[in-house]
């Protein structure tokens, strides 16, 4: 039988807790966001796109992680540069909603022209 007498005993609450908890942290500034400077944000966003279009029906959660990818890019093509991608954002959110209503046919068709708008 393990012996749980450690886990039995009682711990400090509050900032007592907080404290000691945080002690070993070394905290040093935020992280630089990892931006894809440029017109990289294309390749980026293809190479997002067909693992996305890959995985869009699969079972475990191909769907959930393929409609957040697809707004991942949607988001970061719109705030690169929102006149530019204009329609690529808007064929993306009509993938994003053919995905969610399981039209993957209607989807991957979208996906497609997304890709080949980016390509061009």
């Amino acid at each position: 039988m393990p012996d749980n007498r450690q886990a039995m005993e009682r711990k400090p609450t509050g900032r007592a807790q907080s404290a000691s908890h945080f002690a070993e942290v070394e905290v040093l500034r935020p992280k630089k966001l990892e931006t894809h400077p440029g017109d990289a944000i294309v390749g980026w966003a293809a190479g997002q796109l067909e693992i996305a279009r890959s995985i869009l029906d699969n079972p475990g959660g191909g769907l959930l992680f393929a409609t957040q990818t697809m707004g991942q890019v949607r988001s970061g093509l719109h705030e690169r540069d929102a006149v530019r991608w204009e329609s690529v954002v808007g064929m993306l959110e009509r993938a994003e909603d053919a995905a969610v209503r399981r039209e993957f046919a209607d989807c991957r068709r979208l996906i497609d022209q997304v890709l080949a708008e980016l390509r061009s």
